[in-house]
């Protein structure tokens, strides 16, 4: 019974991290876009864009989404093994 009490303390830690970083990342940047008329910007480039495939766009997508999942991964195991050897 302790063990789930540690995975919940991990659990509800990791939340809140994360959730934290997405906050501090998503509201200034939204409140900067909608600002400065980069709307309008995203608009005409969406409307002008050709009309060929996307799949480089894609690929570079998910390619710099398993880099952050990995960047942070590796940052919560370095955590994690650093607070067991003290």
């Amino acid at each position: 019974m302790e063990h789930m009490a540690d995975v919940v303390k991990w659990w509800s830690r990791m939340t809140a991290a994360l959730t934290g970083a997405v906050l501090a990342l998503v509201i200034p940047a939204h409140a900067w876009a909608a600002g400065n008329g980069v709307a309008e910007v995203a608009v005409e480039a969406a409307k002008r864009r050709s009309r060929r495939g996307g799949f480089g766009l894609l690929f570079g997508g998910g390619l710099c989404c398993l880099l952050v999942i990995g960047a942070v991964v590796l940052v919560v195991l370095l955590i994690s093994r650093n607070r067991k050897r003290r």
